[in-house]
């Protein structure tokens, strides 16, 4: 029997932002449970985590929501929300949704050598880009993984002025333009707020 009314599996390159979002808003009923973010290393493994997370609390929660985008997944993702009869964040991955589709096309239809970053990715740059890509120790794969690319966009959750510099910094590691974009939560916030209402309406 379910005893606790909402849970929000999410990844863990969004725990922060939905976290300060549920303070923020005071959506006291919701819980959070993350998958570590370095599985986008390896996404095909996305679906069956999330699979198992959803089986885990089908009896401790009446309601579930995935706080995912696609992430790689090539749609099977989708296949696991539509066999589990739960929702997620729209979009192909967190840049969409911190954007908006119809902002996002248009910034991808103007360079489509574009690298983004968001607070967690310009926080995390040199782990997870530099150490992680083995570039801090092979300077040569820089210009391999991103020849490629002409500007990197910071997609802003925050005004940050320490991220802003730690996006700047990254942006001339990989000698690429540097953009700014303050998004704050885009439809991650208006996909919870929506998880949130549904939440309401199953205990009336």
């Amino acid at each position: 029997m379910a005893s606790q009314p909402a849970l929000i599996i999410a990844c863990g390159a969004l725990a922060r932002e939905i976290t300060t979002l549920i303070d923020l808003n005071q959506w006291s009923q919701m819980r959070v449970q993350c998958i570590p973010a370095k599985i986008h290393n390896t996404p095909d493994q996305i679906p069956d985590a999330v699979r198992t997370l959803i089986h885990k609390a089908r009896d401790q929660y009446s309601q579930i929501f995935i706080a995912f985008a696609d992430c790689g997944t090539g749609g099977l993702l989708d296949v696991v929300i539509r066999e589990e009869k739960v929702e997620r964040l729209p979009g192909a991955h967190c840049y969409e949704f911190f954007a908006g589709s119809d902002v996002f096309k248009a910034m991808s239809d103007d360079e489509l050598g574009t690298f983004y970053l968001t607070d967690f990715l310009a926080r995390h740059f040199d782990r997870i880009i530099i150490k992680e890509l083995g570039i801090e120790k092979h300077p040569e794969l820089r210009d391999m993984y991103f020849g490629n690319y002409k500007k990197l966009i910071y997609l802003a959750q925050t005004d940050n002025p320490e991220l802003i510099v730690m996006a700047q910094d990254a942006a001339n590691k990989l000698g690429l333009e540097y953009e700014y974009r303050r998004t704050d939560y885009g439809d991650l916030e208006t996909g919870l707020n929506q998880f949130n209402e549904s939440v309401i309406q199953w205990q009336n």
